[in-house]
């Protein structure tokens, strides 16, 4: 008998332990025991088909047509007429969108602020990627991805140019529209100037007929400085017709890449010149998709994202967006995206002045401590 640990015991246990892998199958050259192959082919092509899924209007609401919100005249604003101020709270919380008239901008200006705007469209393609939005630069051109498997023209339906007073990008596009864009500079400024104004009236009307106020901000009120950005300009650009056969899934398709592209700036008003032709204002928000048809050269304002804020969301923040129906060439609209100045309470500034301790009653302290502690060290050594 060989050893315990002999190299022919080991042999045998590894051998008793080893266990082999199955046999690989082999092909008999047999048919499949399915009679007829066809009949499988169809069954299988069937069940990988994918279902055309149609999404429920829960997920996706049906457009509603309302009637066009009251147009409110600018010169009841400024007045502070009673019936005014009530009329632009109530229509605030039932749209979260209305109208402006005769708020003292020509219309002939701002077409021709329009029609220089279409310039900056045809800046090539090609040149675009050093004037293209990002976290560096929050100006120039809004990146547009096209759909897949779709044509150009789908694709660019629409282009978006953020505008703003920005060094840099005035420098960049001097250099690819010279003379072009500087007139076009001089007119927005001029333009976004007169914007100001009207924003800054109506929010302070909401702000301050806000019930909410008081417990947020006391009565007084204090207006700081502007923010960094200031009041932004977006131009938009809109190339596509909805007269054909499908117009509703074009119009869907449109409103869906709207919500997709909103714009990232938080602001409190966004106001919407939307131009002349026949023309449909969308609203889309948590409630719904409305649509009206806006009054001629009226100014459209949208509730922002800060005034639901401040507003500890009595005023919904909507989206909305001109379309542009039975156009043939393209259509140019404006929207000012206004950001107000700081807010602070006044109480709680001049509650923070009267407990700050200047520079001069800082170093008399020092010294009366410094003094104190002297005198305490020359007391204790003697007595």
């Amino acid at each position: 008998m060989a050893p315990a640990n002999s190299p022919e015991s080991l042999a045998a246990d590894y051998q008793i332990n080893f266990r082999a892998p199955p046999p690989s199958p082999v092909h008999s050259g047999r048919r499949s025991s399915f009679a007829n192959d066809s009949v499988l082919t169809e069954y299988l092509e069937h069940s990988l088909r994918v279902p055309d899924l149609i999404l429920p209007d829960k997920i996706f609401p049906k457009q509603m047509f309302v009637e066009t919100p009251p147009a409110i005249d600018f010169d009841s604003l400024i007045s502070e007429e009673c019936d005014a101020v009530s009329k632009i709270m109530e229509i605030v919380a039932d749209f979260g969108c209305f109208q402006v008239a005769n708020h003292g901008i020509s219309s002939e200006f701002v077409r021709s602020v329009q029609a220089a705007g279409a310039g900056i469209f045809a800046v090539p393609q090609d040149k675009r990627a050093a004037v293209t939005r990002s976290q560096e630069m929050p100006y120039g051109f809004e990146e547009v991805h096209g759909e897949e498997g779709g044509s150009e023209s789908e694709s660019e339906s629409s282009e978006e140019f953020v505008w703003g007073m920005d060094d840099r990008l005035k420098s960049l596009m001097e250099g690819f529209w010279p003379l072009g864009y500087s007139n076009f500079c001089k007119r927005m400024e001029v333009l976004l100037t007169n914007i100001e104004k009207v924003a800054e009236k109506v929010f302070s009307i909401i702000f301050l007929k806000n019930p909410r106020r008081k417990s947020m901000f006391g009565n007084d009120i204090v207006w700081q400085g502007q923010d960094i950005t200031g009041t932004l300009c977006c131009l938009y650009k809109n190339t596509r017709s909805f007269v054909s056969d499908d117009s509703a899934e074009s119009l869907r398709h449109e409103v869906i890449r709207m919500l997709i592209r909103r714009n990232d700036h938080s602001h409190a008003l966004c106001l919407h010149f939307c131009g002349g032709g026949s023309t449909e204002f969308h609203v889309c928000s948590k409630r719904g998709w409305v649509s009206f048809i806006p009054q001629k050269d009226a100014l459209v304002i949208t509730i922002g994202d800060q005034i639901q804020t401040w507003s500890g969301g009595q005023y919904k923040h909507v989206i909305g967006r001109p379309i542009f129906k039975e156009e043939k060439g393209d259509s140019i609209s404006i929207a000012f995206l206004y950001s107000p100045p700081t807010i602070t309470s006044n109480s709680t500034s001049t509650t923070a002045d009267q407990k700050s301790i200047s520079l001069n009653q800082q170093i008399i302290l020092a010294i009366a401590l410094t003094l104190i502690y002297q005198f305490l060290v020359y007391v204790y050594r003697f007595f």
